[in-house]
């Protein structure tokens, strides 16, 4: 009976201590928590969507969001300090297409080749693939592509029997005709983004481009600021465009600001990204629900239409603690159906070539198929280590030479050469 007891005892405690071990490891594989430090998205619902199917369909990951600024150059600001404080605490971040190869070179991000191999990357389209990849390894897996694209009143255009423009002086002469026509004081041409930030850059590199123009030769590393194309087109836009074609407040416009005066249907011409074709048409937020067109931007006459590439990918911190989940989150982000519900719900182009070919895709996005031999040729910046030192020089070369009407353009153009050609002997330096 005495060891009957004891038996009892040594076994019920035995089952206490198993009871209590159990809880103890559920408890410590619940969840691993993983930090996700993105931008201000434009449709934060949607990304809360996706997160939230995220979690559902992977119980023991949760994702902590960390919302940096909208803007491109101040969000830069904050990831680059994170990661050059090999801060762990940051697992996954959005980069901008122009970041891979300098996060690459300062070992910030994790070479993701050993899990997005080459048939997975043939997936999405070559030009994002291209522009993440730099030595032979590749650093970030494009979430959604984008180019510079041309919005436009279609109501106003149809109104007037007017085809959207090919080049930027017809672009300017159907304005004058609407402008006479509507007799409305508070109606402009067009409306861009020309505030001394990097979409200063995308806008003004569209210009030049679109008048056979080039700035930096990426095969002769022969910079080419000071060439006469591409001082016309800076003069076009200082001249014919800031404070004529567009209001002078346009200088310092971004994104938002320069989308929203297009949604009150007080310019005619709005150059944006893709995801604006969807705000555009939301009756709840745009006065202009369907009425607007879109189509390529205009050029110079003679020349060919240039769209800068766009677009941001997910990149992996180096000194992440957790790179399995942030693996499993990215691939959960870059996935067929993740991509598929943010063209429909945010807007946003696809990476992925595989869903511009999905039925509900092509039947709720026509328009998308206007969109591809764009995202498809579209030119990106300069790859380098030392774009943000390049870009911020073009920056302020821009700004100068568009905001200031006295300036001397090609003056500008020397001096800014000058410190570029100096960059790029530092970007030769830094590279292994």
């Amino acid at each position: 009976m005495r060891i009957c007891r004891k038996l009892c005892s040594v076994i019920l405690t035995l089952a206490a201590a198993l009871i209590l071990f159990m809880a103890l490891q559920s408890e410590a594989a619940v969840t691993e928590v993983i930090t996700f430090l993105t931008w201000k998205p434009n449709q934060p619902e949607v990304w809360e969507e996706l997160i939230d199917d995220f979690h559902s369909r992977n119980p023991d990951i949760r994702v902590k969001i960390q919302v940096g600024p909208h803007s491109s150059t101040e969000y830069h600001a904050i990831v680059t300090q994170r990661l050059k404080n090999r801060d762990t605490s940051v697992d996954v971040f959005f980069m901008d297409v122009v970041w891979p190869a300098e996060f690459a070179s300062a070992g910030w991000a994790l070479d993701l080749s050993s899990f997005f191999d080459i048939h997975e990357r043939v997936v999405f389209l070559k030009g994002p693939i291209d522009a993440n990849t730099y030595k032979g390894g590749i650093y970030g897996v494009p979430c959604y592509v984008a180019s510079g694209l041309l919005f436009y009143r279609r109501d106003l255009l149809e109104k007037y029997c007017l085809k959207p423009p090919e080049t930027w002086d017809e672009m300017l002469a159907q304005g004058r005709k609407v402008l006479a026509g509507e007799n409305d004081p508070g109606l402009r041409i067009y409306s861009g983004q020309f505030k001394q930030y990097e979409g200063l850059v995308c806008n003004m590199l569209e210009f030049v481009w679109s008048n056979g123009g080039e700035i930096l030769n990426s095969a002769s590393g022969h910079v080419n600021l000071t060439d006469n194309k591409v001082v016309d087109a800076v003069a076009f836009v200082r001249d014919r465009i800031i404070g004529s074609a567009a209001p002078l407040g346009v200088i310092n416009y971004e994104e938002p600001e320069s989308l929203d005066i297009f949604l009150q249907g007080k310019v005619i011409f709005h150059r944006n990204w893709p995801y604006a074709w969807a705000v555009s048409n939301n009756p709840q937020r745009s006065a202009l629900s369907g009425k607007v067109g879109v189509g390529p931007l205009p050029a110079f006459k003679g020349n060919r239409t240039a769209s800068t590439l766009g677009g941001w990918q997910f990149g992996i911190s180096r000194w992440s603690n957790k790179k399995e989940s942030a693996i499993t989150f990215v691939r959960f982000m870059t996935s067929y159906d993740s991509q598929k519900k943010l063209a429909l719900e945010a807007g946003l182009a696809p990476a992925r070539q595989d869903v511009y070919r999905d039925d509900e895709v092509r039947q709720k996005m026509p328009h998308l198929a206007d969109f591809l031999p764009a995202f498809q040729n579209a030119r990106p910046r300069p790859v380098s280590p030392v774009y943000p030192m390049i870009s911020q020089e073009l920056q302020r070369f821009f700004s100068r030479g568009i905001v200031d009407p006295e300036a001397d353009i090609h003056e500008l153009a020397i001096r800014s050469a000058g410190s570029i050609k100096r960059f790029l002997r530092l970007g030769e330096a830094l590279e292994p």
